[in-house]
């Protein structure tokens, strides 16, 4: 059994104003990590058993983000506003049912 049940990591990349590649943190995300932190406990399923909720550094999908990730399962997401993170944390964090408009396509072999 995993420590978590889920743990979900949060893109919180910044980059230069600027720069070739675009960042999560220009796209509202340390307020969705926040909210989705909030919700969690607000649903009373974070903690050991439970539900973690982290920040990350650059995840290299920024270019189809914000962008989060839950893991065991390895489900990508991405999200527009904080009703996104709402649904996540009902559908997947605590039923377990992955939201398939929000999740992220697979990378392609070698890329």
């Amino acid at each position: 059994m995993s420590y978590y049940q889920h743990h979900i990591f949060f893109c919180l990349n910044q980059r230069d104003p600027g720069a070739a590649r675009p960042c999560c943190a220009a796209r509202g995300a340390e307020a969705a990590f926040e909210h989705c932190k909030a919700a969690v406990k607000a649903q009373g399923v974070a903690g050991v058993g439970q539900v973690r909720v982290n920040r990350a550094g650059c995840l290299d999908r920024c270019e189809e983000g914000p962008v989060c990730v839950v893991y065991p399962e390895g489900v990508w997401y991405t999200y527009v506003d904080l009703s996104d993170i709402d649904e996540i944390v009902q559908s997947h964090l605590v039923r377990g049912e992955v939201v398939e408009r929000l999740r992220l396509p697979e990378p392609a072999e070698g890329a």
